[in-house]
């Protein structure tokens, strides 16, 4: 099996990205990233991003996007543009606090199918992306097991693992049961101990979650992502590639 192909989420350097995005995604490509998620395009056009990527060697591994640009006034401009950079996966990384709620949340899951149906012909995916509140219980069941009840197999489970363990999800129990949906698979560290651990650092059991993620997961990118690095943001995601070196991923 080749490997899987390693991006970062630019959240994780978004202040890097807002002052020098070229010179950004340069360091990015440098420490040996295959792609970029983008988090905000930073004012750019889709072909000034798509050009920023080929000139550095990158591909586009998702986006993260508000519900609202999936919608129908704003569903075709968003698969336009993406096609331009050519990226495939669109992630909605959060959702007003009033959908977590019983019915919403299940007319939620109503909703992404039917958004993921109407990509589909265009070759897109629409998924969704935790963060802790998922895994809290609606009626003896974790919203997530909710989301994936209510959602067809075309909506991807965009696993945040280091989200999901704040939350006091399984990890490993979620990627192993939801096969051929953890399409893109996000690589957060987590250590209760030290919040600024990197990948091969924290607690997280990465070769039994690289695991699920090839066997069954259906991955096709791992994506890092850190938020706080007491050096900077950039010496976290370059960190972070390092350790996946170490575990055999690179």
């Amino acid at each position: 099996m080749s490997k899987i192909p390693i991006g970062v989420q630019l959240y994780s350097i978004r202040e890097d990205c807002e002052k020098d995005l070229a010179g950004s995604l340069a360091k990015v490509a440098k420490i040996g990233y295959a792609g970029v998620e983008w988090a905000g395009y930073h004012g750019k056009t889709a072909k000034e991003l798509r050009k920023l990527q080929d000139d550095h060697g990158l591909k586009a591994c998702g986006t993260h996007i508000g519900l609202e640009q999936l919608m129908p006034d704003k569903i075709n401009a968003t698969m336009d543009f993406n096609q331009e950079i050519g990226n495939k996966y669109l992630i909605v990384p959060g959702l007003p606090k009033e959908r977590y709620v019983g019915q919403a949340w299940m007319d939620t899951g109503k909703l992404f199918s039917e958004l993921a149906a109407k990509v589909k012909p265009r070759g897109f995916r629409v998924g969704y992306h935790n963060h802790h509140i998922e895994f809290k219980s609606e009626g003896g069941k974790t919203l997530w097991d909710i989301f994936y009840e209510t959602t067809s197999a075309d909506v991807v489970l965009q696993m945040d693992t280091g989200n999901a363990y704040e939350g006091g999800g399984d990890v490993l129990a979620y990627l192993k049961c939801h096969l051929g949906r953890s399409v893109t698979v996000h690589l957060k560290p987590f250590s209760k101990t030290n919040k600024t651990a990197v990948i091969g650092e924290d607690e997280t059991k990465w070769k039994e979650v690289f695991d699920a993620c090839e066997h069954g997961g259906g991955t096709e990118w791992y994506i890092v992502e850190h938020e706080s690095d007491p050096v900077s943001p950039m010496n976290a995601i370059q960190k972070c590639f390092e350790g996946l070196r170490e575990l055999g991923k690179v």
